[in-house]
């Protein structure tokens, strides 16, 4: 173990230039002129304690512990900085990780060039977007350095990335605004968060590996093994948007069924509103109704999952009216709004929210029969502080920070009536909350922008937890909507909101038809998809992402290594990485109309390529 000792001279900060920087921290004062004075005079003087602690399993991790004790004048401290680190870059384009969440719905992994600016919050960037991973991350070709935190839950940091112009310098930090100022007498310590440095070789997968590893090791993270049927491919009622009919999804199952799907999803619009999830009026029937719905989905041989939108509640429902205690309240006593709902955040940690929440869960599993959820959001990936005095927290910020418990409590519920049950968080367009993922068991693309979202996600929640079904969301949001490619090429499991045989009259973003010609291209990637079994693979991180062209992926499955290759326009040689030396490969396109067939030498893993879109290779030994 290292450790340091320093005087530190307040808001004066320290910055390095290399390509493997030290890390440097500060504390942030109001009383900024102490920067023009010596150390020792006008008597205001700061010790920093700080332990860098190596970890010997993972080379190039450091565990970063910091203190301060302030031996001088009473200050006022607003924040403080860890692990400020610039590097310098060797090329136009330094990619990154930047895992945080806004309505922009961006992408989690980003090129960063000059004049770029990001200050990834980590806390509520808009009132219904927030949350995201605790990791930061810059690599180049030859490697990259990422920062962040060890901490047992997720704490409201921000983690700025800055590339001025006219400079060759990339800068990164970790910083965290206290809620309040702080006086900080004589004598008084403030301890930061426990935070971490990490070199490394390749791209992000390789940083999120390591983090998540840490964390299940050291930091209590556990993660949820999948149920077999959670990587099973799922249909989704969601063709027929909010006004949809029971005689439309049945009607539509033998058809589903027929095609190989083995999930029904029962969307939004069944419910009186957010808040109050009894059905509404469509539903003469009620809870018969319901039961009618998946009584029919199993008799089928398939299971079914129901959609859920937690912790919102619209103005006007029942449930406010009865208990408006539930409600998160924040700094000015005011609920918190969801823009995507126009409803109001329960608070995830209030025991009446917990209560409501069981008396749901019976109903949708015993009563109505279903056998998992689809628990969609994107105020589902954090919230506020909540002030509200009835959710008994010993700081506001509990909210948050336990806010991903709440989840674990729906999946311990749910599988006490059906232990085999899926449950899925979506949150939508979100980079999601490390801290849902051992509350789950099937992640989700979450309302992809784009086919590149899709393939991106599905390295880093392979990297964070391996073991955990990827579904692909419905192959309708990806580009053309029909890119089958790039959920099965990287290992996710697939997914259609096709109608059948007609469209609802009511829907807006349509047409979902089934046509004939779109039912024989589900026909062909069903049969690829169960062929083959990706989604059940491991994942193998071999390519760099940003810097290896065309963009690659390696899923190994059933003594096989399947490779996929995605550009909309590639001509040149590529290397298949990961091929053992002295052992010929036999290399087929099975994705192909007309497949053709290769023959590979491990030991000159070349091959030329010419596609557009995708090319899809399956090497066995020969």
């Amino acid at each position: 173990m290292k450790r340091f000792y320093s005087y530190l001279f307040l808001a004066a900060a320290v910055l390095s230039a290399c390509n493997t920087p030290p890390a440097s921290d500060r504390l942030v004062c109001d009383e900024v002129e102490i920067q023009k004075f010596p150390y020792g005079e006008k008597g205001f003087y700061v010790e920093k304690l700080q332990t860098v602690t190596p970890v010997e399993q993972y080379p190039g991790l450091e565990v970063i512990e910091t203190k301060y004790v302030n031996h001088g004048k009473p200050l006022t401290v607003r924040a403080y900085e860890m692990c400020r680190t610039e590097i310098r870059a060797k090329d136009t384009v330094v990619w990154s990780l930047q895992p945080s969440s806004s309505n922009a719905r961006m992408d989690w992994v980003l090129p960063v060039q000059q004049g770029f600016r990001k200050e990834n919050y980590l806390g509520m960037n808009n009132s219904d977007y927030g949350g995201g991973i605790p990791v930061l991350d810059l690599w180049q070709r030859d490697g990259g350095i990422a920062i962040g935190l060890f901490e047992p839950v997720l704490r409201m940091i921000s983690m700025p990335v800055e590339w001025k112009r006219y400079t060759d310098k990339v800068c990164m930090a970790l910083r965290y605004d206290l809620p309040e100022p702080v006086e900080f007498l004589k004598g008084d310590t403030i301890t930061c968060f426990k935070a971490f440095r990490y070199t490394h070789s390749g791209d992000y997968f390789n940083a999120l590996r390591t983090f998540s590893q840490y964390m299940q090791q050291n930091e209590g993270i556990k993660m949820q093994p999948s149920e077999p049927d959670a990587f099973e491919p799922v249909w989704c009622a969601w063709g027929y948007e909010r006004l949809f009919t029971i005689n439309e999804v049945i009607g539509t199952l033998d058809k589903v069924a027929e095609l190989g799907f083995k999930w029904v999803d029962v969307d939004d619009g069944y419910q009186i509103a957010e808040g109050d999830w009894q059905t509404n009026s469509r539903f003469t029937g009620g809870d018969r109704d319901m039961r009618r719905m998946t009584d029919e989905i199993h008799r089928r041989g398939m299971k079914a999952k129901l959609w859920w939108a937690p912790l919102a509640a619209d103005p006007g429902t029942r449930l406010l009216k009865e208990h408006p205690e539930m409600m998160l309240l924040t700094e000015e006593w005011a609920p918190e709004f969801i823009t995507w709902w126009n409803s109001w955040y329960l608070s995830p940690v209030n025991p009446a929210t917990d209560a409501y929440t069981r008396d749901l869960l019976k109903m949708f599993i015993q009563t109505w029969g279903f056998d998992g959820l689809k628990i969609d959001g994107q105020h589902l990936n954090c919230c506020l502080p909540d002030y509200n005095d009835a959710s008994q927290l010993d700081y506001p910020a509990q909210a948050p920070e336990q806010m991903p418990s709440y989840f674990g409590k729906v999946l311990a519920e749910t599988r006490r009536y059906k232990p085999d049950a899926v449950v899925q968080v979506c949150p939508c367009g979100c980079a999601v909350n490390y801290f849902l993922l051992p509350n789950i068991n099937q992640a989700v693309a979450s309302d992809p922008t784009s086919s590149m979202q899709v393939r991106m996600k599905r390295k880093a929640y392979a990297a964070m937890a391996p073991a955990l079904a990827y579904y692909g969301d419905h192959v309708e949001l990806t580009d053309g909507g029909c890119d089958f490619a790039s959920q099965i090429g990287v290992g996710a499991v697939i997914g259609s909101k096709f109608t059948y045989p007609k469209d609802n009259p009511y829907v807006t973003d349509g047409p979902f038809l089934l046509t004939p010609e779109r039912e024989q291209l589900i026909r062909k990637w069903m049969r690829i998809f169960k062929e083959n079994d990706l989604a059940r693979g491991e994942y193998l991180n071999l390519y760099i992402w940003g810097f290896d062209l065309p963009e690659a992926h390696v899923i190994s499955q059933n003594n096989a290594m399947y490779y996929a290759f995605y550009a909309d326009q590639y001509k040149g040689q590529i290397e298949l990485r990961g091929l053992e030396k002295n052992t010929m490969y036999a290399a087929i396109e099975y994705t192909a109309d007309e497949p053709r067939q290769f023959t590979i030498d491990g030991n000159n893993p070349y091959i030329e390529a010419d596609f557009t879109g995708n090319w899809l290779l399956k090497l066995t030994k020969l």
